[in-house]
């Protein structure tokens, strides 16, 4: 049964992605008067928004105890996001055209998964929102009109 967290457990990854928000107000900045600080700060405000999310999104589904399938998609999400961190902070090495690579084909494997229904498990709904049918039967809704327009 997918239910939506209550305050308590989704207060974690909602404060580190409110400070992802910070982060990322922060890079603009950064964008828009790069005399203002080093170069080389572009490099770690870009990493910190992807690393943070994907920590939020870490514990946001530690808190929500997935099933173990969901809980993998979860992590190669994770995975995807810090790659892309490392490949943005790292952007010198050798290996950041292969973090970038490795970001890419998670991004477009959790897509395709979405797209094939996989976990089976997983909710056929939009991200993060949960969507509950009316106990009550149609006749008895509020609102409802019969044949006769009563």
């Amino acid at each position: 049964m997918y239910i939506r967290l209550d305050r308590i457990h989704r207060a974690v990854p909602v404060i580190i992605g409110g400070f992802t928000l910070v982060s990322i107000a922060v890079l603009f900045t950064w964008d828009a008067f790069p005399g203002y600080s080093p170069s080389e700060a572009h490099n770690v405000l870009a990493a910190l928004p992807l690393a943070m999310i994907a920590l939020a999104y870490l514990v946001y589904q530690a808190a929500r105890r997935p099933p173990f399938r969901e809980l993998v998609k979860a992590i190669m999400l994770t995975l995807a996001f810090v790659s892309w961190a490392a490949n943005q902070l790292w952007s010198n090495l050798r290996q950041a055209t292969l973090l970038n690579d490795i970001a890419i084909a998670l991004f477009v494997l959790d897509v395709f998964l979405v797209m094939v229904g996989w976990p089976a498990t997983s909710p056929d709904e939009s991200f993060a929102e949960t969507y509950v049918a009316p106990s009550y039967p149609l006749e008895s809704s509020p609102g409802h009109k019969d044949q006769t327009g009563q």
